[in-house]
C-alpha cells in the first residue's frame, strides 16, 4: 500500500466522500459534505482538503461536475485504512443459514445455491467455483466394468467428493483382473494428493509384474492426467446476479451494458480473475479494485474473493461489481458464505 500523510480531518473527508458516492453515484461537492456531516468545517475548508486529496490521487474531478469522485487509489486507501470492520447483519446471516443448512445432498446444488444467495444479498454478480483438485487427497479408486472393453473409474477424495471417468480398453478384460488392479492402485495411491499422483505414479507402480493385468494398468497410466487434473474452469462454476448489477446507475449507458453482458457470458474469464492465485494469501479474503485487476474489461469493477475448503480441494467464493460498492457488507458476506460452505461440505 502506498504511503499517504493524511491527518484525521483528511481521512474523515475522504471517508465521507466515498460514503456519499457509494450512496448516490453522483460526484460529491464540499457543500454536500458540510451539510450532511457535522464536521465543524466550512465548505471552503472542505473544498481545500478535497483539492489536496485530489492532488494525492485519492479523488478525481469529472470535467462536467464541480464534485469529486473516488479514484482506485482512494478506494484502496478506504478499504485498507478507513472502512468499518466487515460485519454482516443478523437477517443476512439467517437468510444464508436457512438456505444452506437444508438437506442438500449434491455438491453442485449447494454451490449453485450459494451463488444465488450471495447475488441476492449483495446485489452484485456472485460466483462460486468448483473445488480444484490439485491439493485434494485421494481416498479410494473404484473400477466398475461397463462392458467387455470399457470400465468406469470412480475417484473419491477424502471429503467424499466423487469424480468419474470412462476408459476404453484395447482388449477384453475380466472382472477378477479389474478387482486385483483396483486393490493394487489403492494400496499405492490412497492418501496422496492429486499432484503427487500425477508426478510419481510411474515410480510407485513400477514393481507391478503381472503380465495379464498390464493392459489395464497401461490404459490407467495413459489417462492419469485426465483423471487427476481439474475440470475446465468455466465448466464447473456457478454465476448469479447479472440482473442485479444491471440496475446500477453505472450501467445506464448501452455500451456499458453490452460490456458487462459479454463479460458474464465468458465464464472462463470471470473464474480466472476471481481465482487469481498470485494475489491470494492463504485463507485470506482478496480485494482487487479497478486497475488492480489484470483484465482490462474489469477496470471499472472491484472483485472480492475468498477460498472455501473441501478435503484439501479448494474452490472460490467471489463477488464482482462496480467499484462503488458497500465494501464492508460485501466482504463480510463473502467471508461468511465461504466459511459456512466449508463447514457444510465437511459434513457431507
Amino acid at each position: 500500500m502506498e504511503e499517504y500523510r493524511l491527518n484525521e480531518r483528511d481521512k474523515a473527508i475522504l471517508r465521507y466522500v466515498i460514503h456519499q458516492f457509494i450512496l448516490t453515484a453522483n460526484p460529491v461537492g464540499s457543500r454536500n459534505i458540510s451539510k450532511k456531516y457535522a464536521l465543524g468545517l466550512s465548505p471552503a475548508t472542505i473544498r481545500n482538503i478535497m483539492a489536496d486529496l485530489e492532488e494525492m490521487g485519492l479523488l478525481g474531478h469529472p470535467h462536467t461536475s464541480a464534485g469529486r469522485v473516488p479514484t482506485d487509489k482512494g478506494y484502496r486507501f478506504y478499504v485498507d485504512s478507513l472502512m468499518e470492520p466487515p460485519r454482516l447483519d443478523t437477517d443476512a446471516k439467517s437468510f444464508i443459514d436457512s438456505n444452506l443448512n437444508v438437506q442438500i445432498s449434491e455438491t453442485d446444488e449447494m454451490l449453485k445455491i450459494t451463488a444465488l444467495l450471495l447475488g441476492d444479498i449483495t446485489n452484485q454478480i456472485a460466483m462460486v467455483s468448483y473445488p480444484k483438485f490439485e491439493n485434494a487427497v485421494l481416498d479410494k479408486i473404484q473400477i466398475v466394468q461397463l462392458a467387455s472393453t470399457r470400465v468406469l473409474v470412480i475417484i473419491t477424495i477424502e471429503s467424499g467428493l466423487v469424480r468419474t471417468i470412462t476408459l476404453e480398453m484395447n482388449m477384453e478384460i475380466k472382472e477378477d483382473n479389474i478387482y486385483f488392479v483396483q486393490q493394487f492402485l489403492n494400496e499405492k495411491l490412497s492418501g496422496l494428493r492429486f499432484s503427487e499422483i500425477r508426478d510419481t505414479i510411474k515410480d510407485r507402480i513400477k514393481d507391478f509384474n503381472r503380465e495379464d493385468y498390464k493392459p489395464i494398468i497401461r490404459v490407467f497410466l495413459d489417462s492419469v492426467d485426465k483423471m487427476f487434473t481439474d475440470f475446465n474452469v468455466g465448466e464447473k462454476s456457478f454465476i448469479s446476479g447479472t440482473k442485479n448489477i444491471l440496475r446500477q446507475p453505472e450501467f445506464e449507458d448501452f455500451n456499458q451494458v453490452k460490456g458487462i453482458i459479454e463479460l458474464v457470458e465468458d465464464k472462463d474469464v470471470i473464474v480466472h480473475i476471481m481465482d487469481n492465485r498470485e494475489l491470494k494469501a492463504a485463507s485470506d479474503v482478496t480485494i482487487t479494485i479497478g486497475g488492480e485487476n489484470r483484465e482490462q474489461k474489469l477496470n471499472e469493477f472491484s472483485v472480492i474473493t475468498k477460498d472455501y475448503d473441501m478435503g484439501g480441494a479448494k474452490g472460490t467464493v467471489g463477488i464482482m461489481g462496480p467499484k462503488r460498492m458497500e465494501y464492508s457488507k460485501i466482504i463480510a458476506a463473502v467471508v461468511y458464505a465461504a466459511e459456512l460452505l466449508s463447514n457444510e461440505l465437511r459434513k457431507k
